[in-house]
């Protein structure tokens, strides 16, 4: 994971510059998003070691967690994370904001709410 800088600061994205996201419906380390809502907001699973670079990360905020379905999915200071289908190309941020749950995570596992693309 490494981070991108825009008009909303600075979040986290994947390798490849695709923005990630956290939902605030998610109850701690938990994830509530199945189904339906796996299909719009797919989960950053893994299989090997994650690792975070960039601007203001915290190395050691980066965790998983075990899905229904076994899968691995990646945690940022206890948030679980996922991307936006309507996303489309890197460091868009078409899902910031979408039902007043789903936000951006900044470096430091803060809560990205204010700001709307």
């Amino acid at each position: 994971m490494k981070t991108a800088k825009g008009s909303a600061g600075i979040w986290l994205t994947d390798t490849a510059g695709r923005t990630l996201y956290l939902n605030t419906k998610d109850k701690g380390t938990t994830s509530n998003c199945y189904d339906t809502c796996a299909k719009k907001w797919p989960p950053l699973t893994t299989t090997k070691p994650v690792t975070v670079t960039g601007k203001y990360t915290v190395p050691s905020n980066l965790g998983t967690i075990t899905r229904t379905d076994g899968a691995k999915q990646v945690t940022y200071g206890g948030h679980p994370l996922y991307y936006f289908k309507g996303d489309t190309a890197p460091q868009q941020i078409k899902g910031q904001g979408v039902d007043n749950t789903w936000f951006l995570i900044g470096p430091i596992a803060n809560i990205m709410n204010g700001t709307k693309p």
